[in-house]
């Protein structure tokens, strides 16, 4: 009887310290809307260029600034979404938002985030945009490894996913369009699926 009230004891001060050293507030809900919201984007810009541009994306044209608005407006629905459902999740699990480990978390998320985003920017002022789908899915994939350490691990996964994918468009760069479509669409849906199953449900 000892020994099972030891290893329960054990077992409750390792949960202790995994929420405190780790940020599990996260929604498997916002990354299914994140993937919608990638997929509704992805059909508009495509319809765009295959409407107005013939197939052809000019960098100083005008479908193509409509294109970036789309995209621009993917990440902010996105990131707000996640941030009201995350929030929404920690305020019934009765666990703070905005604390340490959120901060960690945060700020591993966006270095590689940050540095990627720059570097896109850097090549497509110079003419180049063909390999932007491919290395936007590298970046963000390495940013979720990096910031997976102080969140819900599995999400490492994921990244791992999103650097293939990206490594794919890099090699193959007329595929980058759809390798983005299912990096940023289809496997932010199915994993924000197993997510909201897995933790979300408890």
């Amino acid at each position: 009887m000892e020994s099972k009230d030891y290893l329960k004891d054990i077992s409750e001060i390792k949960d202790l310290m995994n929420k405190s050293s780790r940020f599990i507030s996260l929604s498997g809900l916002s990354g299914i809307l994140a993937g919608l919201y990638a997929l509704i984007g992805a059909a508009i810009s495509y319809w765009l260029v295959s409407t107005y541009s013939k197939g052809v994306l000019i960098l100083d044209g005008h479908i193509y600034r409509l294109c970036m608005l789309t995209l621009c407006l993917v990440a902010l629905l996105s990131v707000a979404t996640g941030i009201c459902l995350t929030t929404r999740k920690a305020k019934k699990h009765g666990t703070k938002i905005w604390d340490a480990t959120s901060k960690r978390l945060v700020l591993n998320f966006l270095i590689p985030l940050v540095v990627g985003g720059l570097y896109i920017l850097i090549i497509l002022s110079q003419g180049k945009y063909g390999q932007s789908g491919g290395l936007m899915l590298i970046f963000y994939g390495l940013a979720l490894v990096n910031a997976s350490k102080y969140s819900i691990g599995d999400i490492r996964y994921l990244g791992y996913i999103q650097i293939i994918l990206g490594l794919i468009g890099a090699w193959k760069p007329g595929f980058g369009f759809w390798l983005w479509v299912i990096g940023f669409g289809f496997m932010h849906i199915i994993y924000g699926t197993w997510m909201h199953f897995k933790y979300d449900r408890k």
